[in-house]
This record gives C-alpha cells, sequence and structure tokens, in this order.
C-alpha cells in the first residue's frame, strides 16, 4: 500500500541556536514558495504577485525557529511543542512504553512554531514508526490509529518515558534525526511535523503534570511535569 506519509530520519543537526531563526527542513519549501512569488509578479498582475508575496511571507513565518529559555530544574519535563494540552489521562498497556503511563497530548494547529524539542534529557532507548490512517489530529483516535513516529528516551535517574510525533488531516511529513543510542539534552531540538499535528507525551505514572485541559505550552520553555524523586539516584 502506498504511504502518503513520510517519515524523514536524515542527518538533519539543529544548531545551538538557530542562525537564520528559520527551521532547516523549512529551506526547500520556501524556496518553492520563493519561485512561485518570483513567476507571480513576473507574469501576473498586482493582485497574483500579492498573493504569490503573501505565500511567500507565510511559508517563511510557519518554519520559524525561536530561541527559548530552558527551566533550570533538574526532574522539569518541558514541552515538546508548541500548542494546546488537548488531553491528559491514564492509560493502561502503553503501545509505547511498558505498561501503564499518564499520557499528555498537545494539539499544533498551523499557526504554532513546528519544531519540536527534547522533553528531557537520557539516552534514546528506541524509535519505533508506526503506519497508520490520517485522522484529525485533535480526535483521540489519532493517538493509536494515525501515522506517528515514537522516541522512547531513558533518563540518567532511571525514568523511562515517551514522546511521539503523530501526523495529521493535512500534516503528512514527520522529520526526526535521532537514531537508537543518542545521547540527548532537554530542550534541545530534534524533529518537526510540516503544517500542523500533534505530539503525545508517554510519562511515568508518578510523574507530577504541571499542565491543565486547554493550556497552551511552549516548546522548551514550559514545563508540562516533574518526574518523581524517587527515580533520582
Amino acid at each position: 500500500m502506498k504511504r502518503d506519509v513520510k517519515i524523514e530520519m536524515k542527518d538533519i543537526k539543529w544548531p545551538e541556536k538557530a542562525g537564520f531563526i528559520i527551521a532547516a527542513p523549512g529551506f526547500k519549501y520556501i524556496g518553492i514558495a520563493g519561485v512561485i512569488a518570483a513567476l507571480a509578479m513576473g507574469l501576473g498582475g498586482a493582485v497574483s504577485g500579492g498573493i504569490g508575496l503573501g505565500l511567500f511571507a507565510f511559508v517563511c513565518w510557519f518554519f520559524r525557529d525561536p530561541e527559548r529559555t530552558i527551566p533550570p530544574q533538574s526532574n522539569a519535563l518541558v514541552s515538546p511543542a508548541d500548542g494546546k494540552v488537548i488531553s491528559i489521562e491514564t492509560i493502561e498497556n502503553s503501545t509505547v512504553v511498558s505498561g501503564s503511563c499518564i499520557r499528555v497530548c498537545i494539539f499544533m494547529n498551523v499557526f504554532n512554531v513546528h519544531v519540536n524539542r527534547v522533553p528531557m534529557g537520557g539516552k534514546v532507548e528506541k524509535v519505533t514508526y508506526f503506519p497508520g490512517k490520517f485522522f484529525n489530529a485533535s480526535l483521540d483516535k489519532a493517538s493509536e490509529h494515525n501515522e506517528r513516529n515514537a522516541l522512547v528516551i531513558k533518563t540518567p535517574q532511571g525514568a523511562v518515558y515517551g514522546v511521539v510525533q503523530i501526523a495529521g488531516l493535512i500534516a503528512r511529513r514527520i522529520v526526526c534525526h535521532i537514531k537508537p543510542g543518542d545521547r540527548l539534552e532537554r530542550g534541545k531540538r530534534y524533529g518537526m511535523i510540516r503544517f500542523g499535528s500533534r505530539l503525545d507525551l508517554h510519562l511515568p505514572l508518578n510523574t507530577n503534570i504541571a499542565v491543565t485541559l486547554g493550556q497552551k505550552v511552549s516548546a522548551g520553555s514550559s514545563i508540562v511535569g516533574y518526574l518523581g524523586r524517587e527515580h533520582e539516584k
């Protein structure tokens, strides 16, 4: 069966600081939008040129990659995405981590920053691709039925959690440059989903959740919760 979603696991390394304030995976799309804008201005009238410039400006804005201030608390889990918290629930038999967990779902609309960041540092234990459908990412069934890419990360204190990039109705390009064995730092860039979608966190049951339903969060700077102290050595 033909796959419409493309999981890009190229060696795309985001810099410590965004040199152009534009995410690297957006360069191609910005170039295409620039060509369209130039053709619209050269071959069309003022209206066509204005539409072309508007498209170019939107694509540049969509792929923005602002710097974020990472919270200093050692046991704080930061949001992996900009967006709105649409679900907080305890689930059994997680398909990402073993056993029960707390799942926090964050929905990104087309106006959010789409660069994804590491919730908490640690070693990547597993990277798993799940084929699936393309339901609206705001629906509950998207967590289990949509195409998605999951990381399982073990922190230095021994806690294990999962973070899942989920494709949506429109967003069908997931970018992830992480491999098993990689060591990640909290708040660092690790991928993105193009044109709106969702990220889920699968967290240990003793996580102290710090967000509420409907709350807007920012990747890398908003604290989603705190890992239980019993994980610390």
